[in-house]
């Protein structure tokens, strides 16, 4: 495979849109992602390394996102025209997908974190993020699914500040068949009752993330991409059960103390968003109102 595209994806793509470039953009955790340019536009596509020695199975999830993705346009909680293609390669799968053109959260919020951020553009943009990003979650909560990953790296901000949401391998549908068992996504954005779940239940046990679920994962990652610090407080090093031990007990850092400066709406959003009570939280269609 070498650095470049599976040639099985570059020969599908090729024959729907012509000659095309590639530019890697990552490569971790047992996958790649390309940029590709094409007389029609840009396209990101994701593919598995094989070989790599992973908990998870990359491949498996890029199949499953798939599915994901297919099952999500049928019931309009996804613009169809965001999946672009799929297929098997001699190494595993491959997902290309519509390319967005933002940076994710955390970059989007880097002037936000300094105490120069104070300002009524950059406030304006928090609340823009936060109310876009809520928006794309509440049109797949109405039917009946959740992201069951939000976090930083999993949002783009656009040019003009909105949020658009991405990768759906690990989401929550209605349907739980023919499914990877689901056991949460980053540590540091898992609401609580998604750990306890994870901790009480055997490795090969299927744990159903929910909307309210996911309304804790945005709180976290907004207090997170803020402050500069993570909601809950634990060592780099420390064993992932430890995190989630801990990430049980409901308490986070105190967000006064960690902001940057003063902001009372978008800190009561986040408070709300982190309520320990999932019945407590906002629903997304709430949060994009804020």
């Amino acid at each position: 495979m070498g650095t470049a595209p599976p040639a099985e994806a570059v020969t599908a793509l090729e024959a729907r849109y012509g000659s095309l470039t590639s530019e890697l953009l990552s490569d971790r955790r047992g996958s790649r992602a390309w940029k590709i340019a094409t007389a029609a536009g840009r396209i990101a596509l994701k593919a598995n390394v094989p070989d790599v020695d992973e908990l998870r199975d990359k491949a498996a999830e890029l199949a499953q996102e798939d599915r994901h993705l297919l099952r999500l346009a049928e019931a309009d909680a996804l613009d169809a025209g965001y999946r672009v293609d799929a297929g098997p390669w001699s190494g595993g799968r491959w997902l290309a997908v519509r390319w967005i053109d933002g940076v994710p959260v955390w970059r989007a919020f880097e002037r936000a974190r300094t105490p120069e951020g104070d300002q009524p553009a950059v406030r304006s943009q928090l609340m823009a993020a936060a109310h876009t990003w809520a928006a794309r979650l509440a049109r797949l909560h109405a039917f009946g699914w959740a992201h069951a990953d939000v976090q930083p790296t999993n949002t783009l901000i656009t040019g003009e500040g909105a949020a658009e949401v991405i990768d759906f391998a690990l989401s929550c549908g209605p349907d739980t068949s023919d499914r990877l068992p689901y056991r949460g996504a980053i540590t540091h954005t898992t609401a609580p009752e998604i750990a306890d779940a994870i901790l009480s239940t055997p490795e090969d046990t299927h744990v159903q993330a929910t909307p309210e679920a996911d309304m804790w994962g945005l709180g976290a990652s907004l207090f997170w991409c803020w402050t500069g610090q993570r909601p809950v407080a634990y060592e780099d090093g420390t064993p992932r059960r430890k995190k989630l031990r801990t990430i049980t007990t409901g308490r986070t850092l105190d967000l006064a103390a960690a902001r940057p400066w003063e902001f009372p709406e978008f800190e009561t959003l986040i408070r709300a968003c982190l309520s320990t009570d999932p019945a407590g939280r906002p629903t997304a269609a709430e949060a994009s109102a804020w």
